[in-house]
């Protein structure tokens, strides 16, 4: 399925997985990479067999070290309002699939950046993460002054942000950025069992409850209900929820068919 030169596509049993295969520089993030992982996504998004897409990084040293600073030296003013890295976190993030970061290594500035952008995250046990673009003159620009507020609270965020701090695994699942440590050696038996737990789901559920939590993450509570309701609405009308209470009440395994 791999038709990529910087990234690797592959469907596993339970997710399709995409590979940031650029080890000899710790799996940077240059234009033409983005421009694959945007494509793989699009991919993913179209196959109605796929229900989950996990992000990893070629090696165990490397999730991905953020920009390619070769590029970013030569990036003027203006350039800074074209989507760019931004827009293509913005895409994982609105991906109808579940999505998880596999961190098995070094997350920085937009490597840090991509995992946010995940719906879970996942970090072996040697993992850095940390967005140290203060230390270039300029400020995290995919997401990172934005998702990681919202994730760890404005207090931790400034601090990993202004300091520019590279944190351990251990330390990002105490402040929540990451839901679980494990070693590097079961890191991929962690994720397998992660997206085989949701991939068991009803698929229009997944997409659902994704939807509902994230479009009503920043709206008041009132509204945020009232799309909880109305995602409720939708999936009472499918043959899913029929096919899920019914097999819960039988005692046994549901075969959902709603894609």
């Amino acid at each position: 399925m791999n038709m990529f030169e910087n990234i690797q596509l592959t469907l596993t049993e339970y997710y399709a997985l995409i590979t940031i295969n650029r080890p000899e520089v710790r799996n940077a993030l240059n234009a033409a990479t983005l421009a694959e992982i945007e494509e793989a996504v699009d991919r993913c998004e179209k196959d109605p067999s796929i229900h989950v897409i996990v992000f990893k990084g070629a090696g165990d040293k490397s999730f991905a070290a953020g920009a390619d600073i070769g590029q970013l030296k030569e990036r003027k003013m203006l350039d800074a309002l074209i989507p760019g890295m931004q827009g293509t976190y913005k895409k994982i993030e609105n991906c109808s699939k579940a999505t998880i970061a596999a961190i098995n290594g070094f997350a920085l500035g937009g490597g840090c950046e991509l995992a946010l952008s995940c719906d879970i995250r996942i970090a072996a046990e040697h993992a850095k993460i940390g967005l140290p673009e203060l230390n270039l003159g300029i400020i995290p620009g995919a997401g990172g002054t934005q998702r990681l507020t919202r994730i760890v609270g404005k207090g931790r965020a400034l601090d990993m942000i202004l300091t520019g701090a590279m944190i351990s695994g251990k330390r990002a699942e105490q402040i929540g950025l990451v839901t679980e440590v494990v070693p590097i050696s079961d890191l991929d038996a962690v994720i397998e069992q992660k997206a085989e737990a949701i991939s068991s789901k009803g698929p229009v559920a997944i997409k659902l409850a994704k939807m509902v939590v994230h479009r009503g993450y920043d709206v008041d509570l009132d509204t945020a209900l009232m799309l909880e309701k109305l995602a409720q609405t939708i999936v009472f009308g499918t043959e899913d929820k029929a096919e899920g209470t019914a097999a819960f009440l039988e005692k046994r395994k549901p075969e959902f068919k709603n894609q």
